[in-house]
């Protein structure tokens, strides 16, 4: 623990004995030398301290039993003991050179810093420019439910030179290319058929592919690796469907970015913009919105959407269209077939409304731990500067070949003059490191929970797809529409904002698939601490996981 984690025990526990209860006299609180004490017993006869007693010993024991579950191992992939220039590492945001490679004096005054956790040491970071990093504090805050995020982990991200790197750079190439293809023409426009055949040829690329011949196809490209990924429309009904939230009615029509055909741009593909974003000097350029609202029908569109995005609020929204539609909550509930109650504030929507935040912000703390304190994995965007050094000759570095003989790369050689990744966000990446991606924590998290508290086998009735312009909703009418369950569609939904963030060329297909386990073993471990604290019968609600075992908590 760093010193500044245990200074921050002795102060906040001296602040908390400072600090009176701000609803009444702390006297009237306390117990007397006598064991008597005021305002013990209400009219009806309960004793109050039974209840107050009761909450002590819930959190006391809860705390032994988290306290119990062994440290994992947090280990990274190597890549910053292995290059001496960062090269592996995430420095966005620090001083760099020509090349785009982090001033050594900055990126050790980093290190300092994550390495003492005092934060005056983090104050001291040198930055490049006037955009300053993002919360590298948050990975040390504490938690009163849940595991520590000592006590979660992620396993090491691709080292840089690996196939492994190489294939999801690869993707994420031709991600940026078809990012205005339709993704209903995945099977035929002639950019995603590239795609698909390029990826299938790779060993090392881990999306999925068809369960017959293995191969990438346009129903899997760029798709996620639930189950429930590979039924139905690419785009789960969880981000089109219409829903109330209280008196106000939503469609779930969105604002999106226009296609390059129409206007729209990619950004940092010249290496003067890539520069500048890598060290943090703005101004960026001006976006290019749709000024007419549409469903999402294309990869920018999904992008375009979790680039504003408010944390939870995609869950939120599939909560409230799960509400619409009736869908049945878990059959363990207690409160499923009462005579006499309903839920509301445990076991109902409300009390899941709440518990989204709860469980979301569990899982980012988790996220941003790892970012910070273990992986400090580069961005897509950096990588992409490695690419292009290396292949104008500029320098050389150790990339595995598969990115530089891919057809995408050369694609946007073609469109752009440099080898950069285009970018669809004016200002590139966020300023915090790729791995852990905090919406696919978040996605883990929140889908965790909705799986949790409503029956996952609930087929949603009347599946729709959006319409090639975006402006209407169809019916959707494949084989499978009737096999689309709240399960499935809530994991599809969890990988739409995932993948959405690769789309944009600002995280690694990685970056999703493991932040999303981070996010439902957070969110597990915090509904196993709530178990306790309920007054009704309630031996836990069996669920599905998103590698497909069943988990009851």
């Amino acid at each position: 623990m760093p010193a500044s984690r245990r200074e921050f025990l002795k102060v906040f526990g001296a602040a908390a004995a400072a600090t009176a209860i701000p609803f009444g006299d702390i006297s009237a609180q306390e117990e007397t030398p006598s064991g008597a004490s005021k305002h013990r017993q209400h009219s009806s006869g309960v004793d109050f301290r039974d209840h107050r007693d009761d909450a002590y010993e819930i959190r006391v024991k809860r705390a032994h039993v988290d306290r119990k579950v062994a440290i994992p191992d947090h280990n990274d992939n190597g890549d910053e003991a292995l290059y001496s220039n960062r090269i592996g590492n995430y420095s966005k945001g620090l001083p760099h050179d020509s090349l785009g490679e982090v001033d050594a004096n900055a990126y050790n005054a980093y290190l300092a810093a994550i390495v003492s956790g005092d934060p005056s040491d983090f104050e001291n970071i040198p930055v490049g420019g006037t955009v300053l990093l993002f919360n590298p504090q948050s990975g040390l805050a504490f938690d009163l439910e849940g595991l520590d995020v000592v006590q979660t982990s992620s396993p090491p991200a691709p080292p840089l030179a690996s196939p492994d790197r190489a294939a999801e750079a690869v993707e994420l190439y031709w991600q940026a290319v078809t990012r205005d293809v339709l993704i209903s023409h995945y099977d035929s426009d002639p950019n995603a058929q590239a795609a698909a055949t390029e990826l299938s040829n790779l060993s090392a690329f881990k999306g999925p592919r068809d369960p017959q011949t293995g191969q990438v196809t346009g129903a899997t490209l760029f798709r996620g690796f639930t189950a429930g990924d590979l039924l139905g429309p690419y785009v789960s009904q969880f981000l089109i469907l219409p829903f109330s939230y209280g008196p106000t009615p939503a469609t779930q029509g969105y604002k999106t970015d226009l296609p390059l055909s129409a206007g729209g741009s990619d950004y940092l593909t010249s290496f003067a913009s890539w520069l500048a974003a890598q060290n943090g000097q703005g101004p960026f350029a001006s976006a290019h919105p749709d000024s007419v609202s549409r469903f999402p029908r294309s990869g920018r569109d999904l992008a375009a959407y979790v680039h504003v995005d408010q944390t939870y609020q995609p869950y939120l929204y599939a909560l409230m269209m799960l509400a619409k539609m009736g869908a049945p909550v878990n059959p363990a509930s207690p409160y499923h077939g009462s005579k006499s109650q309903v839920g509301g504030v445990t076991f109902g929507i409300g009390a899941i409304e709440w518990l989204l935040a709860e469980v979301t912000l569990r899982a980012t703390k988790a996220s941003f731990f790892e970012k910070w304190f273990v992986h400090r994995t580069l961005r897509p965007e950096e990588f992409g500067g490695l690419v292009h050094n290396t292949l104008t000759n500029t320098k050389q570095y150790p990339l595995d070949p598969t990115v530089l003989n891919s057809g995408a790369v050369q694609k946007v050689f073609s469109a752009n003059g440099t080898y950069l990744l285009p970018q669809e966000y004016p200002e590139g990446c966020p300023q915090h490191p790729s791995y852990p991606e905090a919406h696919g924590a978040i996605a883990g998290a929140a889908a965790t929970l909705l799986k949790w508290f409503f029956d996952e086998t609930f087929v949603i009735p009347n599946p729709k797809v959006p319409s090639d312009d975006g402006l209407t909703l169809n019916p959707y009418l494949g084989a499978d529409a009737g096999q689309l369950t709240v399960g499935g569609e809530i994991n599809k939904l969890a990988s739409n904002i995932g993948i959405a963030r690769t789309i944009a060329g600002i995280h690694w297909r990685s970056d999703y698939e493991l932040s999303m386990l981070l996010g439902e073993a957070v969110a597990v471990s915090v509904l196993a601490d709530l178990g306790p604290t309920y007054n009704e019968s309630y031996p836990g609600f069996s669920f599905t996981k998103f590698d497909g075992t069943k988990v009851t908590v």
